[in-house]
């Protein structure tokens, strides 16, 4: 038994958004409800709604901006900074820039869409 997985296969999300989500490991690759690892592309003018997920969420901006707006506050990230955003806040990610921002996303526990929280 390998002491390893090598993932060069992601499990690509179906969006109707223009957003490119690639799941690395999580709930839809590979069945793990610890963690989720998503190499992510949102192009300009792209936005989700608020949520207030139930697991922590690191972002690492490869490339780009992203906007959030957590707890009524703005920041934006640019190429090279991260993030950590505590489960149970209140935020909203978005990429009203011009550019494509391309970030990796890892979700403790794993993303699901029972656990995000969507607002309408």
């Amino acid at each position: 038994m390998k002491n390893y997985t090598v993932q060069d296969n992601p499990f690509v999300v179906p969006t109707d958004d223009g957003k490119v989500i690639k799941e690395h490991f999580g709930v839809a690759t590979n069945g793990d409800t610890q963690l989720s690892i998503a190499h992510m592309v949102a192009p300009p003018g792209w936005s989700e709604p608020f949520q207030t997920p139930e697991f922590d969420e690191y972002t690492f901006i490869i490339k780009g901006q992203k906007q959030f707006i957590i707890e009524g506050e703005t920041i934006v990230l640019k190429e090279g900074q991260s993030i950590k955003i505590n489960k149970h806040t209140r935020i909203q990610y978005s990429n009203p820039f011009t550019e494509p921002c391309e970030y990796l996303a890892i979700c403790k526990p794993a993303f699901s869409m029972d656990l995000v929280n969507r607002e309408s």
